[in-house]
């Protein structure tokens, strides 16, 4: 009989440093006055590009160019649900999650608040990992298993493993394993599937994480996002509209610390494995943590990339209700606006 989860203690015992404040537990407050701008990241390298803004105080120096000392406040959540819910509440002004938590949000609140991403936040591929050595694919998932993802049903994870289900047994079987699946912060869900001996023996999670994994031999790939769609953005920064437009000083300053950002990491792989152990205090060896940033499938680019097969598939299950024409639907479109797909 397996055990059940427990995962304080296994997340020690690898050194992740969990540090969660749940969205659910933030005060709703007012829209922030220009010149203050709060952030909420998640676990995980693609976060890089806002542990470099933070690092190098990149939002006050280009705040600084508009005339503005900016206060940052950064927040880390786990999970597209609170991500969404602390947006919605006023708690945050930018919101760091999938693009599976931003198209829910977008259309939510489609005509109303009008979220829209900001930018990515680099290409990477996620890997669905298994301790269950009978689990070569994901129809060999059984009621005896457990799928851990950061938020059910909303999270980018939840919504490629839906993508995966429609390919392997059509459209009207999308959810088909969504019963299957678990809210577990990554790096609980880390140690818990190298610890072994619990019913959760699938995690579908992200660098380093996956690659901690999979360190253990124990452990393998059942699904590779690039071999469902390709090379593609999963992971975004997003905000209301109303922040946006009475926010336009802080807001650029915001975006021109993004961009910033992404060239450092891009063109300094070394830097910015430092930044990240830096930021984080992640108990990761530097080598190994740079032999994951140097993948040559990693871009840090505040470019989408290939979001939009997601979307039309989350439209025609009747997942969101309002198609958009393309990503630029989803997108803000700036003075500069990005060139994605």
């Amino acid at each position: 009989m397996s055990k059940r989860l427990s995962f304080a203690p296994l997340a020690a015992t690898i050194g992740l440093g969990l540090s969660l404040i749940a969205g659910s537990l933030v005060a709703p407050t007012v829209a922030q006055a220009e010149g203050e701008i709060r952030i909420a990241e998640q676990f995980g390298i693609v976060y890089l590009l806002l542990n470099v803004v933070r690092d190098q105080n990149l939002i006050e120096k280009y705040g600084k160019q508009e005339g503005l000392d900016i206060k940052v406040d950064w927040t880390q959540l786990s999970g597209g649900a609170a991500v969404n819910d602390a947006l919605l509440s006023g708690s945050i002004d930018i919101a760091g999650a999938g693009v599976g938590p931003l198209l829910t949000i977008w259309d939510r609140t489609h005509g109303k608040q009008n979220v829209k991403a900001v930018a990515s936040l680099g290409n990477f591929p996620y890997y669905l990992v298994s301790n269950n050595p009978k689990v070569k694919t994901i129809a060999d998932f059984t009621e005896q298993d457990r799928i851990a993802v950061p938020a059910v049903g909303v999270s980018v994870q939840s919504r490629f493993l839906q993508y995966a289900a429609a390919r392997q047994w059509g459209d009207k079987e999308f959810n088909r394993l969504d019963k299957y699946t678990i809210a577990v912060p990554h790096p609980d869900a880390t140690a818990a599937l190298i610890a072994g001996g619990t019913e959760l023996s699938g995690h579908f999670s992200n660098p380093p994480f996956q690659d901690q994994a999979l360190a253990n031999p124990n452990v393998h790939v059942v699904l590779n996002t690039y071999d469902l769609l390709g090379p593609n953005s999963p992971t975004v920064l997003f905000a209301t509209e109303k922040f946006r437009n009475e926010n336009p000083k802080t807001y650029k300053a915001f975006v021109e610390a993004l961009t910033e950002a992404a060239q450092f990491a891009q063109n300094d792989k070394g830097a910015a494995a430092d930044t990240y152990i830096r930021v984080t205090k992640a108990k990761i060896d530097r080598a190994a943590l740079l032999k994951i940033i140097d993948n040559p499938q990693f871009e840090f680019s505040v470019t989408p990339k290939n979001t939009y097969p997601l979307a039309e598939f989350l439209y025609r299950v009747g997942a969101i209700k309002h198609k958009p024409d393309s990503w630029k639907d989803y997108f803000f479109q700036d003075a500069k606006p990005l060139q994605g797909s």
